[in-house]
C-alpha cells in the first residue's frame, strides 16, 4: 500500500543529501518541487482515508478532547431523559410498618384490571395508529360494564385510585384520654380566637373581685358542690367536716352543723338551699346520707338514707330533693313524707356529680364521670329509663345550667379531656351548639337579665369567661384565682356572682346587672337589695 511512496521518499531523501562535509543543504529544482507537492498530498489523503470512521478498528483508544465532550453532553441529557421517563407520579413513598389491615386480594385486582387487555393491544397496533370508532365503543362499554359488576357484587369503587389501601380506620382515643401539652398550648389559642375588638356589651364590667373571702379546708375536689346561694341571703360553704352561713347583708358568720363525729375521714360533698323561702338546708355527706336542716331554728329536722356512697349532687325541685352519688344513682326524696324514697334513677355507670331540675320543674338533667347527659321525666319512677342519653361529651359532665330566657334550653360543660360548652334542645335531644373553651369547664351559671352566660374553668388559666349567646363571643375574662375554680352561685338579685376555688378564697365578681340601673347607681358586688354595705365586710374576711 506505501510502495510507490516510500520510492518517492526515499528518491527525494537522496537529492537532499549534503554535497560536502561543511554540510549544506541542497537547493531544491522546480522539478523536484513539483514531485515532493504530490507525494504530500497523497499522503495527506492516505492519513485521512487510512484514519477515517470506517476503519475504527485501529484507532486509538483515547479519544481527542472535542468528541469526549461531545460524548459526555449526549450521554448526560439520555439519562435524564430516562430519568424523567421513570419519575413516578408522586415525590416519595410513605413506610408502611403493617400491611396486615390492608386488602391484599382487592389490591391485586386493582392492579390486574389497570393492564391492557388484548382487545386495547390489537387496537393500538393498527397501522394508522388509532382505533375505530367501533372498537373504542365496545371497550368503553366493556369498561363499563366492568365498573357497574365490580361496585355492585365486589364492592369496589373505581373512583378511587388508591391501589393499597387500609381497610379499618385507625381505631379513636379513648374518651378519658388527656393530652396535657394539647391542653396547654391551646389555651392561648383558643383564647385569642375568642377575644372580639367589638364592644358586645354597653356596661361597665369590673375586672377585680369587689371582696375576696378566705375559705380554708375547701376541699379540691371537681365531683363535690360546696356552694350555695339562698334567696335570703345567705351564702352556705362547706368547709371540710363543717357548714357555715355567711349573711351577705350583716357580714355574721355561723356555724350550721358538722360530721366529726362521723370519723376523721368524714367530710360535707354537697349544699343545695331549698328554692323558696331560704328557711331549709340539704346537705349531703361522705357517709352517703342527705340531711335536711331548719336554718333559722339551727336545727337537723331529718336524715334520708339510700346511697352506699358519698352525695356529690343535691338539687330541689319544690318538695322532691334529688341526690346524686358515688354509687352512680340518683334517688328522689320526698321531704314531706315519712317514706322519702320516691324514685331511684340507674342511668349512669360511675359517679354522679351534677343535678339541675329544669325552671319548670318538668325535666331532671344529670351529669356523671362516665362522660353522658341524662334527661329525666318528673314523672320517672325507679323501673324508668332516661328520656335522652346524650354522650357528645368526651369527660365528666359537672356543669349543668338551664337557660331562664328560653325553655328547654340547657347549657352542660366538660371535664378536662373535653372542655366543651355544650347547649341542648331538651325537648327533641338535639344539640344546638358546641364551643371549645381551651380549659376543663367546672360550674355555669345564666346572666339572669340578658342572654349571657359565665362559665369558671381549672387549668390551665383558672379564670371566669362571660360568653355572649347565641354567638358565644367572649365579652370578658375575670382573673384572680390561682387554682381552678370549683363553684358558683349567684345573688338572690342577680347582679353578683361568687366563685369558689381550690386556692381556699371565695371571691365575689359584679359581673350581670339589671338593664334598668344606672353605672353611677350599682352599688359592690355583695350589695343586694335593701342591705346597707358594711364597712366591716370591705376588707378581706376569714369564713371562719
Amino acid at each position: 500500500m506505501f510502495s510507490g511512496t516510500e520510492e518517492n521518499f526515499e528518491a527525494s531523501k537522496s537529492s537532499c543529501r549534503p554535497q560536502s562535509e561543511s554540510h549544506q543543504f541542497c537547493r531544491e529544482t522546480p522539478s523536484l518541487s513539483i514531485i515532493m507537492t504530490s507525494n504530500v498530498v497523497d499522503f495527506e489523503d492516505i492519513l485521512n482515508n487510512g484514519f477515517s470512521d470506517a476503519n475504527t478498528s485501529i484507532r486509538s483508544g483515547v479519544r481527542a478532547r472535542w468528541e469526549r465532550k461531545k460524548y459526555e453532553s449526549t450521554s448526560t441529557s439520555a439519562e435524564s431523559s430516562d430519568a424523567e421517563n421513570r419519575k413516578p407520579s408522586t415525590l416519595s413513598d410513605r413506610f408502611i410498618p403493617n400491611r396486615a389491615a390492608m386488602d391484599m386480594e382487592k389490591s391485586s385486582h386493582s392492579i390486574l384490571s389497570s393492564m391492557p387487555y388484548d382487545g386495547e393491544s390489537s387496537a393500538g397496533e393498527r397501522t394508522d395508529g388509532e382505533a375505530s370508532e367501533d372498537e373504542e365503543h365496545t371497550i368503553n362499554s366493556v369498561a363499563s360494564d366492568m365498573s357497574e359488576y365490580k361496585s355492585s357484587v365486589l364492592g369496589i369503587d373505581d373512583s378511587k385510585s388508591r391501589i393499597l389501601s387500609f381497610a379499618d380506620k385507625a381505631p379513636a382515643p379513648k374518651g378519658d384520654t388527656v393530652n396535657n401539652l394539647q391542653v396547654l398550648y391551646s389555651a392561648s389559642t383558643i383564647s385569642r380566637k375568642n377575644k372580639s375588638s367589638t364592644k358586645l356589651v354597653s356596661r361597665h364590667i369590673p375586672s377585680a373581685p369587689t371582696r375576696i373571702l378566705d375559705a380554708p379546708d375547701l376541699l379540691d375536689d371537681y365531683y363535690l358542690n360546696l356552694l350555695s346561694w339562698s334567696d335570703t341571703n345567705v351564702l352556705a360553704v362547706a368547709l371540710s367536716q363543717t357548714v357555715y352561713l355567711w349573711n351577705a347583708e350583716t357580714g355574721h358568720i355561723d356555724e350550721l352543723c358538722n360530721v366529726e363525729s362521723e370519723g376523721p375521714d368524714a367530710h360535707i360533698s354537697s349544699v343545695s338551699w331549698i328554692q323558696e323561702g331560704g328557711g331549709h338546708l340539704a346537705v349531703g355527706t361522705s357517709w352517703g346520707n342527705t340531711v335536711l336542716w331548719d336554718v333559722r331554728a339551727q336545727k337537723q329536722l331529718r336524715k334520708m338514707d339510700g346511697h352506699s356512697d358519698r352525695v356529690g349532687a343535691l338539687s330541689w325541685n319544690r318538695h322532691i330533693l334529688s341526690s346524686g352519688g358515688r354509687d352512680n344513682i340518683i334517688i328522689n326524696h320526698d321531704v314531706r313524707i315519712a317514706d322519702h324514697k320516691v324514685a331511684t334513677l340507674g342511668g349512669h355507670t360511675q359517679e354522679v356529680c351534677g343535678l339541675a331540675w329544669s325552671p319548670d320543674g318538668m325535666t331532671l338533667a344529670s351529669g356523671a364521670n362516665d362522660n353522658k347527659l341524662c334527661l329525666w321525666d318528673a314523672s320517672a319512677s325507679s323501673s324508668s329509663r332516661p328520656r335522652y342519653e346524650l354522650t357528645e361529651h368526651q369527660a365528666a359532665v359537672k356543669a349543668l345550667a338551664w337557660s331562664p330566657h328560653e325553655r328547654n334550653l340547657l347549657a352542660t360543660g366538660g371535664g378536662t379531656a373535653d372542655r366543651c360548652i355544650k347547649f341542648w334542645n331538651t325537648q327533641s335531644g338535639a344539640m344546638l351548639q358546641s364551643v371549645d373553651t381551651g380549659s376543663q369547664v367546672c360550674a355555669l351559671q345564666w346572666n339572669p337579665y340578658e342572654k349571657e352566660i359565665l362559665s369558671s374553668h381549672g387549668f390551665a388559666q383558672n379564670q371566669l369567661c362571660l360568653w355572649k349567646y347565641p354567638t358565644m363571643a367572649k365579652v370578658k375574662e375575670l382573673d384572680g384565682h390561682t387554682a381552678r375554680v370549683l363553684h358558683m352561685a349567684v345573688s338572690p338579685d342577680g347582679s353578683s356572682v361568687v366563685s369558689a376555688a381550690a386556692d381556699e378564697t371565695l371571691r365575689f365578681w359584679q359581673v350581670f346587672a339589671p338593664p334598668s340601673k344606672s353605672l353611677a347607681g350599682k352599688r359592690g358586688a355583695t350589695d343586694l337589695a335593701g342591705g346597707a354595705k358594711s364597712k366591716k365586710l370591705s376588707r378581706t374576711m376569714h369564713i371562719r
